[in-house]
């Protein structure tokens, strides 16, 4: 038996299901979960072209359970793809409790994941200047932090843990609270650190499929482990997965269109955007002298 329990931002993983040994974690991903989770990481690998040979790519391994499934997912494309690439798992303690610390090592060594481990002490930084809204620029100095190490290691790629529920979530929260239509990309060139990209091999994966996939093989991965967001009683992420649960009672579908509808925009019927610092207006074809 097992339960999943959503808090502050961060999920809570519980499973009373006996931890099974590596080799049996690794074939479940091409068996038992290959439908739900291994040909949906290999399409859009494919799709967008995500992996290409010669690449080293860093992933960011948080402990968590998206984290985890993303490295074995690589090292099991690494160990049966017919494309040469190299791996890096970054693992950066930005002021974990010293328990999720030894959670986050311990699965780690159990599911053969060599962290690169090293510390950053970004949550003291974000309790003293952004504890009341602490999860945007968290995940941005973190990404930051992310970017040099990899940099640093003669990385080309980043791969984060994102997946199907955080990227339609993140549109509707664009939507609702930035009066802005912008979705999580695939893929895409870091503006700071040249040479970088960042990739997310989960845009297919439900995050459902992925607590399964933890549960099923007795694997407790972390929460997001932060000090500083665990004091915070509400989450405009979590409101989104409730509405979208919502409307899914009534339009089965509504999360396949969400996602959907950021890979079908209709510029002809779009009333302004912004593209590589410049913004256009529908105007400027009735008026192209002044555009």
């Amino acid at each position: 038996m097992s339960e999943s329990i959503m808090g502050s931002g961060c999920e809570l993983i519980l499973t009373t299901s006996p931890l099974k040994p590596v080799e049996e974690i690794e074939r479940s991903l091409i068996k038992k979960f290959r439908k739900t989770v291994w040909t949906k990481f290999i399409k859009a690998v494919k799709e967008f072209r995500l992996v290409e040979e010669g690449d080293k790519i860093a992933i960011g391994v948080s402990g968590g359970k998206d984290s985890l499934i993303l490295c074995k997912l690589l090292q099991e494309l690494q160990k049966h793809g017919d494309v040469n690439f190299e791996i890096e798992y970054l693992a950066m303690n930005p002021g974990y409790h010293p328990v999720n610390e030894k959670l986050l090592k311990e699965n780690c060594e159990h599911l053969n994941i060599p962290i690169n481990y090293f510390d950053s002490g970004i949550f003291e930084v974000i309790d003293k200047i952004s504890s009341d809204y602490p999860c945007y620029l968290c995940a941005k100095m973190r990404r930051g932090t992310l970017y040099a190490k990899a940099k640093e290691l003669g990385c080309n790629k980043l791969a984060l843990g994102h997946h199907f529920d955080d990227v339609i979530e993140t549109q509707l929260l664009n939507i609702f609270y930035a009066g802005m239509t912008k979705t999580m990309m695939p893929r895409l060139k870091s503006d700071n650190f040249e040479g970088l990209e960042l990739i997310r091999p989960l845009y297919y994966v439900r995050e459902e499929h992925i607590i399964h996939f933890v549960q099923s093989n007795g694997i407790s991965p972390m929460n997001c482990g932060c000090m500083v967001a665990a004091k915070k009683t509400s989450s405009k992420r979590l409101e989104m997965k409730e509405l979208i649960a919502t409307l899914k009672k009534v339009h089965p579908d509504v999360d396949k269109c969400i996602l959907k509808s950021a890979h079908n925009v209709q510029m002809d019927c779009v009333v302004g955007w912004h593209k590589d610092g410049k913004s256009y207006n529908f105007l400027d074809d009735f008026y192209p002298e002044e555009a």
